[in-house]
């Protein structure tokens, strides 16, 4: 990463513009062309730098669900269940841990009730139980990076 990715990186986290051209005037503001700024991200998402780039909605507030749920998933299987877990498309923020639960994501649904359907179809699938961990209290942490 260079400078100018850190820039986008703490730049973007604050807001993105709402426009007829929002990454021409985000690169405006970042003092880069909106190809450039549009290439920076494709690489960073493809580095693994960055997982995303999108808003954040809060399905809550929006009268869906979100939740965090972890698997004990067998090394050997590992792979194979991730690509079952993935393809259900609530699923988002898959990660693998060093831990007996070593498999983590989140679920967010348009609806509440469809957590569970999605929790249930997941084990199915895998024949795998899924813990799942309903968010009690919200934090925000953003993250930074020195320029």
């Amino acid at each position: 990463m260079d400078e100018i990715d850190r820039a986008i990186i703490n730049g973007l986290q604050g807001g993105f513009p709402v426009c007829e051209r929002p990454f021409a005037a985000a690169g405006a503001a970042l003092g880069i062309g909106e190809a450039d700024l549009i290439a920076r991200l494709k690489r960073l998402a493809a580095d693994g730098v960055i997982s995303r780039f999108g808003p954040m909605w809060h399905a809550e507030k929006m009268g869906g669900g979100l939740s965090l749920c972890a698997m004990q998933v067998p090394a050997e299987r590992f792979d194979a269940v991730a690509l079952v877990v993935n393809g259900f498309p609530e699923v988002a923020h898959n990660y693998a841990r060093e831990h007996a639960l070593n498999m983590w994501f989140v679920v967010a649904t348009e609806k509440r009730e469809r957590i569970a359907e999605v929790l249930t179809a997941i084990e199915v699938e895998t024949g795998i139980p899924v813990y799942d961990m309903p968010k009690i209290e919200e934090f925000f942490v953003g993250l930074r990076f020195d320029a």
